[in-house]
């Protein structure tokens, strides 16, 4: 949406100042929304996971290079199939 409201002059779509101002601020609101939506999503769902790996990886200081992701999502899924601790199913 910010998009096209920078594409399009302020005139053209018929808005005064306070409009404008206040079509920002909602773009800005719905951004933040979305963003903070699809953050929750992904640590809910796990799909960050790959992520902290890489991050501890590097703050750890390993010697050798890090896994790929489709090696790190295999160990994973490996790792849960042979200690299934508190899953429900």
């Amino acid at each position: 949406m910010e998009e096209i409201l920078r594409q399009v002059p302020r005139s053209n779509l018929g808005l005064n100042r306070a409009q404008w101002a206040l079509a920002k601020q909602v773009n800005m609101s719905l951004r933040d929304f979305f963003s903070r939506a699809r953050w929750l999503a992904n640590g809910v769902l796990g799909a960050d996971k790959y992520q902290k790996y890489l991050a501890h990886h590097r703050a750890t200081g390993c010697e050798h290079p890090p896994m790929t992701e489709r090696e790190f999502w295999r160990d994973h899924t490996d790792r849960m199939e042979k200690n299934p601790g508190t899953r429900c199913c």
